[in-house]
């Protein structure tokens, strides 16, 4: 007992002296590792290859909830300490020694490491798969939460045969085979970050093509979605070659991967050669017009250079990720759709941070917890401006030796200035003070900048102020300019704006003239259909655009209820986009018309309710419990479902589905139902439900 506050003070000043460890580089990691979807378990192991740079008397990995069967330093088991958030390994290390650790462990990820579909029914459904941004590769590895810490890592994963396995890296012939089982092994060339590190398992074929500088490019799919692969990656290559060509930096790693995955938490993340994206950006040729994946594609590419090349020191430089990889998507999307589809896209986002900072929120890009507006959008702006301060050959020069000299190291927002400063020959202080500094977001500069560049930008602002609040006269004033409007953009926008103020005859010749976007707009913003336009409305059912049918559905089946059996028989079949938008919109209207099918309504009904399953899509999941709560029919399946999805990983579906069920809780009964499904949900539903109905 007496030894006992020595031992504490020993373990603080340990985890104390740990937090900073540059006095050891990790050179390379051989991983091999083993999930266990069943229990939701990650076995493995991995050999560090270590260099002693000052002499230290302890080193350390970050492990989070992690059971440690071998540890052994130089082939000798050595004595360690398990924090249950890391390990430390106390020895006098001498410097320009070089050291092997090899550790053998059992981890319970708690977060990153994600299983699905290994409880459900659907066989071909399972996947596994990582999201590791910032620091949380050691969920499921001993690594490092620090991302200056730069290390080769080598991958090999153990499953079963059938399954595909995506990692970093380039796949090697080699690894065991035993039984249904095979290990994949990865070989890396150059050091990353630990959080750079990713792989998924599960039921994916693929395509594979060289961009015209020869990386292989592979793009991978569910058997399922063969059909959606040329709109989901329509201009990959593209893509590929304009970032190459436009950065002036060669793409720094071995080859590139695209996977999309069930249920990821954002829209992509940019593991080092192998993005990782949401598999709701998987589209058919219609859903591409509105909604497709060439952003984040883009986006996600852009990071293999800034962010994964060059890394930024700590998140108070975090504009040297986001804004710059926001920055360049933009640049590829202008490069394939045009000018005015780049500058109305920088309108957008312009308005949506002036909102946001006339609010009182504007936040400095200098600012570590600033959210993401502020740096993706306020970042992609600020590098806007800079280009158009230095010149575009300054700012391409610029980059390029800021990339070339820091090349597979960690960087600050002075480096990339001072490149910048140096290539182009000016003094930035001003505009860093604007743009870097400043919380508030300068919408009067960026406003005059897209008038001098965008004359259907500029047209836009004219016919703002002409029209005024004087809103009545808004359909003669376009009345008289509309002819010569060329731009789609201008016209679109211009009809979301103002077109609950057309008259029915302005409304019907638009709709008997325009192109799917303005119709689209017309869509969205007419609040009542007019009897005499019904007709002409009716045609809005036949465009290609599932958002233009959605809205078009829902007001011709409210404003007309003699037609309903019409609209329905029309768009019966139509799924919409990957949250199955119209079909679950079609099967709540088809509920509710009581003359409509009644023998096919339990159908219906049991296929409304299906999709609340755990086999589907969250946002599909999230449409169906809101059209079954707005009808009042959950039943017992789908009530589950309903307790199972609050507690699902994805915080924003968690927190939706918390509040329906808090909603359904008020209706009469509610709480004897739920008490009768208790004994069928796993503890931490029980849990849940316990403390929701305050047990």
């Amino acid at each position: 007992m007496k030894r006992t506050p020595f031992l504490v003070f020993f373990l603080l000043a340990q985890l104390l002296s740990a937090q900073v460890q540059d006095k050891v580089d990790f050179i390379r990691a051989e991983v091999f590792v083993e999930p266990i979807p069943q229990e939701k378990k990650i076995k493995g192991t991995v050999t560090y290859t270590f260099e002693v740079l000052k002499e230290v008397d302890s080193i350390f990995l970050d492990a989070h909830n992690m059971t440690f069967s071998k540890v052994e330093l130089d082939g000798k088991s050595t004595s360690y300490t398990n924090t249950n958030k890391s390990i430390i390994i106390q020895n006098k290390f001498k410097k320009g020694d070089s050291h092997q650790l090899d550790l053998s462990y059992n981890a319970q990820p708690k977060q990153t490491v994600y299983f699905l579909g290994w409880d459900d029914v659907v066989a071909g459904n399972e996947q596994i798969w990582t999201q590791g941004q910032g620091k949380y590769t050691s969920h499921w590895l001993p690594s490092f939460d620090d991302m200056t810490e730069k290390v080769e890592f080598d991958l090999g994963i153990t499953t079963r045969k059938d399954l595909a396995v995506i990692a970093n890296g380039k796949l090697i012939n080699g690894g065991e085979n035993w039984n249904d089982r095979h290990t994949w092994i990865f070989d890396m060339r150059k050091p990353m970050s630990s959080y750079l590190l990713g792989f998924v398992i599960g039921n994916f074929e693929k395509e594979t093509f060289h961009s015209t500088s020869g990386v292989p490019i592979e793009l991978n799919y569910e058997p399922k979605d063969s059909l959606k692969v040329e709109p989901t990656y329509r201009y990959t290559q593209h893509i590929f070659d304009f970032l190459e060509k436009e950065i002036g930096v060669p793409y720094p790693w071995q080859n590139y991967k695209q996977i999309p995955v069930q249920d990821f938490l954002y829209a992509g993340m940019e593991n080092t050669g192998a993005t990782i994206f949401s598999n709701t950006l998987v589209v058919d040729s219609i859903a591409f017009k509105d909604k497709n994946y060439v952003n984040v594609n883009a986006h996600e590419l852009a990071h293999q250079w800034f962010g994964n090349l060059v890394t930024e020191q700590s998140g108070a430089h975090h504009w040297l990720h986001e804004g710059f990889a926001t920055f360049y998507a933009y640049l590829a999307e202008k490069d394939i759709f045009g000018d005015e589809y780049y500058y109305w896209h920088l309108l957008e986002t312009a308005q949506a941070l002036a909102n946001f900072s006339g609010e009182g929120n504007g936040e400095a890009l200098t600012n570590s917890s600033a959210g993401s507006l502020t740096f993706y959008e306020k970042g992609a702006w600020a590098l806007v401006m800079l280009k158009e301060r230095v010149g575009d050959a300054n700012f391409k020069q610029g980059t390029k030796n800021y990339l070339d000299k820091y090349a597979f190291k960690n960087v600050t927002i002075p480096d990339f200035m001072w490149e910048m400063e140096k290539a182009s020959g000016m003094k930035l202080p001003d505009f860093e003070e604007m743009w870097l500094q400043e919380s508030e977001f300068p919408f009067e500069a960026v406003k005059t900048f897209l008038m001098e560049k965008s004359p259907s930008i500029k047209t836009y602002f004219e016919l703002q102020d002409q029209i005024g609040d004087n809103l009545e006269s808004a359909e003669t004033i376009l009345q008289a300019k509309w002819n010569s409007l060329e731009s789609e953009q201008l016209r679109h926008q211009l009809i979301l704006d103002y077109g609950n103020k057309l008259s029915t005859p302005a409304i019907s010749k638009l709709l008997s003239t325009e192109n799917l976007k303005v119709r689209q707009a017309l869509a969205l913003s007419t609040e009542k259909i007019a009897q005499n336009i019904q007709i002409n409305f009716e045609t809005l059912l036949e465009d290609e655009s599932y958002i233009t049918l959605e809205s078009a559905l829902y007001k011709l089946w409210t404003d007309f209820p003699e037609s309903r059996k019409k609209y329905l028989d029309q768009t019966d079949g139509i799924i919409g986009f990957s949250n199955k938008n119209m079909r679950l919109l079609w099967l709540t209207l088809a509920l509710v018309t009581p003359e409509y099918n009644p023998d096919l309504k339990p159908n219906y009904y049991e296929e409304l309710s299906n999709y609340t399953s755990s086999e589907f899509h969250f946002e599909v999941r999230l449409l169906a419990f809101q059209y079954l709560k707005s009808i009042g029919g959950f039943n017992d399946a789908s009530l589950r479902n309903l307790v199972e999805a609050c507690s699902h990983h994805v915080w924003h579906f968690k927190k939706s589905s918390r509040q329906i069920l808090k909603e359904f809780l008020k209706s009469e009964g509610s709480m004897a139902r739920l008490k009768a499904l208790y004994p069928l949900l796993n503890q931490e539903e029980q849990q849940y439900l316990d403390k929701t109905l305050g047990k």
